[in-house]
């Protein structure tokens, strides 16, 4: 044995040691560098994975409350319950409802940008899921005492058509307080799974990219069981029961998440994220009169050996102001031991940090009439169901929440497909990692929004002639004789759509965002959806109006006497305009470019992306 160390040389030894350990800045559960074999991968995403099919069986759908919403099937799943338990139990009007489910829809996902930020900046991902998970177990209890517990019910024996005013308050109060957990909890989730693996190792990046898309397919399945199993509890058996099943349900999988500490990689949290940007915009104004040097290698860079943690970034041309930040001036030694005044003189690495997160505002701008689009399924989508034909045969008749399966199904089968045959198929015909870029993934599945939402539009006129044909000329007041099964088309579509988009902008606001900020770049991902109906609910508002006053409403207080199928043209016509600005600007963005060293495990230096042609 010690003859083979002494034949080795000292690059295959160094190469040996970094195929052991794992330095990309992450700590084992002990705090020291991790052993490769033992922890991170598949073995540790297992934990997450099965608390993320548990916790969506449990959130999804269960009980009209709940939180985790990392994609849109499985928070429409949650906001399809809500607005049936709004309408059905709390006696809300259809649009008060849709309001209320977008509402309290847009809060939910924009919490993660403050858990996000907390988990990278101080409390680091772990303990951020698990705080965020006992906020969940506390939010889901009070829902649980609305239902069980007789002072807090909605109604007394007289069972009249208002709900107690205590029972508002506990209520609204619980799922909220889930807003707040998952502030912490969707962010840290999702970017703790994904660093599991490591970027330097080109089988474990490979890996990466097949996390994004099994974990939604485990999103899929959680809706699955809660559009079916808890959907039909609530609607045919009891709500409280129910309520309860979720509550135990969430305190399992807490204890499952944390079971698996001993096989997870760790990620130091690193201070605020505003810090070194500040630092970065002060030093490019203070040296805004200085010329750029002749060769971006004379700008400041800490070598790489002595960078303890995170990786550094290649130069780019774009936003060359910014560069002003790291030009050595003549007064600042860099060759002694004391570190520069960080206000005065930026790295490289922080300057293209800087310049990463600027550039991702204008693809976050353009994903945001998706968000329009997903926010329809859990409000208007399931309120057609509850008026359509739903039955199965003869005695079977499926909860409108059901409809949601469609979708779902048509996501699973996205997914699938798409990373054990697209992807290797991808792969070999253009020579990307990915099979296609991220970006190009995105905007096939805006693409298929627009075709979703002209479908809707199509349906939601058949329907309202049939309404025409059978209620007001025919004197019908029972259920239409058309079936619910004439909204799969638009579901489908618009669950290919998902499979898309929305696995695409988590892995692209999971990657293109400094390594120091991936909790808070899943958030900004969420927030594309959460701002898409705070969006939605603030365009039916003015569009309401708008109608209202032309004396033609398009939202009355029942379908039958509205016009969703103009709404859906609406949406479709801005979702094609977006799309046309989305293309132009996807084509000049440039992606991250990260150095790294060559290795047996096939990675190379500046194994960047190039940007989108």
């Amino acid at each position: 044995m010690e003859q083979e160390i002494k034949n080795k040389s000292i690059d295959e030894i160094r190469e040996d040691d970094h195929g052991k350990w794992v330095h990309d800045g992450s700590l084992d559960h002990k705090g020291q560098v991790p052993l490769r074999a033992s922890t991170g991968v598949w073995k540790a995403s297992f934990f997450i994975i099965v608390l993320i099919i548990l916790c969506h069986y449990l959130l999804l759908l269960g009980c009209t409350v709940a939180i985790e919403f990392s994609e849109r099937l499985s928070y429409f799943g949650i906001a399809t319950n809500l607005i049936s338990y709004l309408t059905g139990v709390m006696h809300q009007n259809t649009k008060a409802a849709a309001k209320n489910v977008n509402n309290w829809s847009g809060v939910t996902t924009m919490m993660p940008l403050v858990g996000g930020f907390l988990a990278d900046s101080y409390t680091g991902r772990f303990s951020m899921i698990l705080i965020a998970s006992i906020l969940y177990l506390m939010g889901l209890g009070l829902l649980t005492m609305t239902q069980i517990i007789p002072s807090l019910k909605p109604c007394g024996t007289d069972l009249g058509t208002q709900t107690r005013k205590v029972h508002n308050v506990v209520f609204f109060l619980a799922i909220y307080l889930l807003s707040l957990g998952t502030g912490g909890h969707k962010p840290c989730l999702e970017s703790f799974g994904a660093d599991q693996f490591d970027d330097d190792r080109m089988e474990e990046r490979k890996q990466k990219m097949s996390y994004f898309n099994w974990w939604n397919f485990a999103l899929c399945c959680g809706l699955l069981l809660g559009v079916t199993l808890i959907a039909y509890a609530e609607d045919y058996a009891s709500w409280g029961v129910a309520s309860l099943i979720l509550t135990v349900t969430m305190a399992i999988t807490i204890m499952i998440f944390y079971f698996g500490k001993g096989f997870y990689r760790y990620r130091v949290p690193e201070g605020s994220p505003l810090t070194p940007m500040s630092q970065v915009l002060v030093a490019a104004i203070r040296k805004r009169n200085m010329s750029h040097p002749s060769s971006p290698a004379l700008l400041y860079e800490v070598p790489k050996s002595e960078k303890s943690k995170g990786r550094l970034l290649c130069h780019t041309n774009s936003l060359r102001f910014l560069d002003k930040a790291a030009i050595i001036e003549g007064s600042e030694n860099i060759l002694s031991r004391k570190q520069p005044n960080p206000w005065k003189l930026a790295t490289v690495t922080q300057v293209e940090e800087m310049k990463l997160v600027i550039n991702l505002i204008p693809i976050w701008l353009t994903s945001l009439t998706f968000g329009l689009c997903m926010a329809q399924a859990p409000t208007f989508f399931v309120k057609q169901s509850s008026i359509m034909n739903r039955k199965i045969g003869q005695n079977f008749e499926f909860p409108p929440a059901s409809i949601g399966t469609i979708s779902a199904s048509g996501m699973i089968i996205t997914v699938i497909l798409y990373d054990k045959i697209l992807v290797p198929l991808l792969r070999g015909a253009t020579g990307n990692e990915r099979g296609i870029e991220i970006l190009h993934r995105i905007g096939i599945g805006m693409a298929l929004a627009v075709c979703g939402m002209a479908i809707a539009a199509l349906v939601e006129r058949k329907r309202l002639g049939v309404v025409e044909r059978e209620i007001v000329r025919g004197q019908r007041t029972e259920t239409l004789s058309v079936s619910a099964f004439w909204l799969a088309p638009q579901l489908i579509v618009l669950g290919i759509a998902d499979g898309f988009t929305l696995v695409g902008l988590q892995e692209f606001f999971y990657e293109q965002v400094p390594d120091s900020i991936r909790s808070l770049g899943i958030a900004f991902y969420l927030s594309v959806i959460g701002l898409g109906n705070l969006l939605s609910s603030y365009l039916i508002t003015i569009v309401d109006h708008i109608t209202t006053s032309a004396g033609n409403t398009w939202f009355g207080k029942d379908l039958d006497e509205s016009h969703l199928d103009n709404f859906y043209w609406l949406l479709a016509v801005l979702n094609g305009l977006n799309l046309f600005i989305y293309v132009v600007i996807a084509r000049r963005f440039k992606y991250k470019n990260v150095q790294r060293s060559v290795s047996k495990a096939g990675s190379s230096v500046g194994d960047g992306i190039g940007s989108m042609a």
